[in-house]
């Protein structure tokens, strides 16, 4: 589809007449037209789009801002193709006649996927921001603040043993697709009694020596199928570059040692654990990790919002920085600011809570991008430091002229 490409949209008298007398005090979205004009235009997004071939396409920057107003009120794209064409306040801040039959809800998601593909996800926020910049809703090198929350993956949090079953069911399953001769030659008939349904914990057996052999089973499985993928006779190149497959291997990895030519499921006494940070918690989302906070656990990813806290302007988010679940706040600091720093939004005082607060930080912050970070330093932690015993950090003079403590 080519672009049909438009500098912003009127909104059509009928369609304005109509809105007015049906909302005589305003609506929400009536409002944000009446303010801020057009957020996007199509320019905006040109790169999604092929210079000459096919069919006009239909208008990215309305897109944008329907999945903006999609976002806002929690729709699906069905229900959001609906508000397209029945909603009065919809049309006029999209500027569309009264009579637009508007688009099938698949337009959405081909929308959003063009987007991820071209790694301009964060360009809705990004444009708007200036929008917003330019109509002074954002104060200059004003106040900030900064925080995170959980974002639960898509997938269900499982133990160590239906993970590793459901990893070996996966890479058959996906093996089968592409190789089903040469995996009926590796494997034999009661694989298929194991391995043909998903791994749930209800129907595992209860008893601690029963489940350790059910998983060292599996090992011997997956670790027999990684073989015979290297190393068989009938060795498949084309195999090994399966992402099934690969995530098999490091999860096998993961789960499992080899000691003296055995292959032994792990435990913490002997052979011990990789770090949470590395470790998959599900073959589905191999990015997804587990970890706590406080009293909750969660596997997925941690998002960091910073958002305006100044008394004469909206609150409004000028960044988010989606990590891995066991990045630790700390670590984001810099990589906020950096970001603030290249859309010019970076304020004079930056308040965030203890995590994200340390020295170098606090340094690096005034130095480099001229920001006071506010917040509680946190409370040592240190063994001395909650026992009668040693030294803690507090029980030290600082000289920093003689460098001596």
């Amino acid at each position: 589809m080519t672009l049909h490409p438009i500098n912003q949209w009127v909104v059509p008298e009928e369609t304005a007449q109509t809105a007015r007398a049906s909302f005589p005090k305003g609506n929400i979205y009536m409002k944000m037209y009446d303010e801020l004009g057009s957020l996007y235009v199509d320019k905006d997004f040109e790169e999604l789009f092929p210079v000459k071939c096919g069919q006009s396409a239909i208008s990215p920057a309305r897109l944008a801002l329907i999945t903006i107003m999609q976002f806002s009120e929690g729709l699906t794209d069905r229900q959001a193709a609906d508000a397209v064409r029945g909603r009065i306040d919809w049309k006029y801040a999209l500027g569309f006649k009264l009579t637009d039959p508007g688009f099938d809800a698949s337009v959405l998601c081909e929308f959003r996927k063009r987007l991820c593909e071209h790694n301009l996800s964060d360009q809705l926020l990004d444009l708007m921001l200036s929008h917003f910049k330019k109509h002074d809703l954002i104060k200059a090198r004003g106040m900030q603040r900064t925080d995170s929350t959980q974002v639960i993956a898509a997938i269900r949090q499982v133990n160590r043993l239906e993970l590793a079953g459901e990893t070996l069911r996966a890479a058959l399953n996906e093996i089968a697709t592409v190789a089903p001769d040469w995996l009926r030659e590796v494997v034999t008939d009661d694989w298929f009694d194991r391995y043909s349904s998903r791994f749930d914990d209800y129907r595992l057996p209860k008893k601690k020596n029963e489940r350790e052999q059910v998983a060292l089973q599996i090992g011997i499985d997956g670790h027999h199928l990684l073989h015979q993928i290297w190393f068989g006779g009938n060795a498949q190149l084309s195999l090994q570059q399966l992402s099934s497959v690969e995530i098999l291997r490091h999860i096998w990895i993961q789960q499992y040692a080899i000691i003296n030519c055995k292959i032994h499921w792990r435990n913490k006494e002997t052979t011990g654990f990789p770090q949470n940070s590395i470790c998959i918690e599900s073959p589905y989302d191999t990015d997804a990790r587990n970890s706590s906070k406080r009293d909750i656990n969660w596997t997925g990813y941690s998002v960091h919002l910073t958002e305006t806290c100044d008394k004469e302007t909206p609150n409004l988010i000028t960044n988010v920085e989606t990590t891995t679940a066991t990045t630790p706040d700390g670590n984001v600091t810099s990589v906020i600011h950096t970001h603030l720093a290249e859309k010019d939004l970076l304020p004079s005082e930056h308040y965030v809570d203890a995590a994200f607060v340390d020295s170098y930080q606090l340094v690096e912050s005034h130095q480099t991008y001229d920001v006071s970070m506010v917040g509680r330093v946190a409370v040592d932690s240190s063994w001395q430091a909650s026992s009668d015993m040693g030294f803690d950090v507090a029980a030290f003079t600082i000289d920093w002229s003689q460098q001596v403590a």
